[in-house]
């Protein structure tokens, strides 16, 4: 699918790089938006949580299915039924007020969460030009990670100024908008042949342990995350800055913009070296100031540093897990490093929510230092370590 030539931006990348920011964009709206607006009718932080723990669950339940079926079955037709059954089932959310049917829905948007996610990777790794990995990943993984980041933002600003419902509508707008795209997407079969088709293992699709170790690293930098996303308007609350942590999250987006290009020609012409450990040390910086702010200038400065952490961190391990395994079963391995992540963003939202309720907002940033440490020396003593002892041996 066109990974012999060194063209980048051909029609169907663009169409796969905009489906997935506008996908993004709205899954990430309602796990934004449904907390809130349980928070809003309810007033049960507990219920609020289990929004996200549902959604986050089914999706991680979801991807080794879809790492084994990717191979099987026409990624096109399942993508556009399951982005039908997405936009159904949003728009069953419209009024809802009763907390059991929403988990329902939640637990069912998890699972199309699941499927596309892995389905657009996996299409996207597949075109682009090997030579060009690094730097195609960073352009699909900014537009994830825009629409990740811009989403809180504009979850809470309109449920404060507008409605749940016409959140609800616009999300369902987005995914039909997305929708259309994907008539648009040519996928022959993923798999090399209709004779792998027969050799093809539950098993084996769903696991590659060639793609384990740079999964390992992801879940632990999006332990932190998972704080970050879940936990900056209780420092704001904290620090006497609320109003400023929509700020945070602009600045930290803009930082991811202005990285992705470079940090993705830098791994496909330097390797994976010359980037981790700028993004590891500037994310430990940017943690370390959350833990310490009283003041929109340090919240800001973070916001920079932290962005440019996780502008550089995640597609470079994802482009190390796919460049790992065959060809074939970059689905697997896309699959595992999404799962990773959102088991990453479930720990750190849960585990650093009992720990703030025990210490302080303050506090659970600085102690998130330690997950980006463990990182730094997964990836230095296994990874770097083995590579160096490799490349000796030859």
């Amino acid at each position: 699918m066109g990974r012999n030539t060194s063209r980048l931006w051909t029609s169907q990348f663009i169409v796969i790089v905009v489906m997935a920011f506008l996908f993004f964009l709205c899954l990430q709206l309602l796990t934004a938006g449904f907390p809130a607006y349980i928070m809003e009718i309810k007033k049960n932080p507990t219920q609020a949580g289990l929004m996200t723990t549902v959604f986050m669950g089914a999706a991680i339940l979801t991807r080794p299915l879809i790492g084994y079926l990717i191979h099987k079955v026409d990624v096109k037709v399942m993508s556009i039924i399951t982005l039908i059954l997405l936009a159904l089932t949003i728009g069953l959310s419209y009024g809802q007020t009763s907390v059991s049917l929403l988990l329902c829905l939640r637990a069912l948007h998890g699972v199309a969460f699941g499927i596309i996610t892995t389905i657009l990777s996996t299409l996207a790794t597949n075109i682009i030009p090997v030579k060009r990995l690094g730097e195609g990943i960073g352009y699909y993984g900014l537009a994830t990670s825009v629409g990740t980041s811009v989403a809180p933002m504009f979850a809470i600003s309109m449920l404060q100024l507008y409605s749940y419902n016409l959140l609800i509508i616009l999300s369902i707008v987005m995914t039909v908008a997305a929708l259309v795209l994907g008539f648009f997407v040519k996928t022959p079969k993923i798999s090399a042949s209709a004779d792998t088709d027969k050799q093809i293992s539950f098993k084996e699709y769903a696991f590659d342990k060639k793609a384990l170790l740079p999964c390992i690293l992801a879940m632990f930098f999006t332990t932190t995350l998972g704080g970050v996303i879940s936990f900056m308007s209780g420092l704001g609350a904290e620090a006497n800055i609320g109003a400023s942590v929509s700020l945070f999250f602009l600045v930290m987006t803009v930082m991811m913009v202005v990285v992705r290009p470079f940090s993705g020609r830098l791994y496909d012409n330097l390797g994976h070296k010359i980037i981790i450990y700028p993004a590891a040390t500037a994310g430990i910086i940017g943690l370390f100031l959350l833990s310490i702010t009283q003041n929109t200038m340090t919240l800001l400065i973070a916001g920079v540093m932290y962005g440019f952490s996780y502008g550089i961190m995640t597609p470079t391990l994802q482009a190390i897990a796919v460049g790992f395994v065959e060809k074939e079963k970059q689905g697997t391995a896309n699959a595992m490093f999404f799962s990773s992540m959102d088991l990453g963003i479930a720990v750190g939202s849960t585990g650093l929510g009992v720990l703030a309720s025990l210490t302080s907002y303050h506090f659970i940033y600085g102690f998130s230092i330690i997950s980006l440490l463990v990182l730094l020396l997964l990836y230095t003593f296994v990874f770097v370590r083995d590579e160096n002892a490799k490349e000796t041996a030859l």
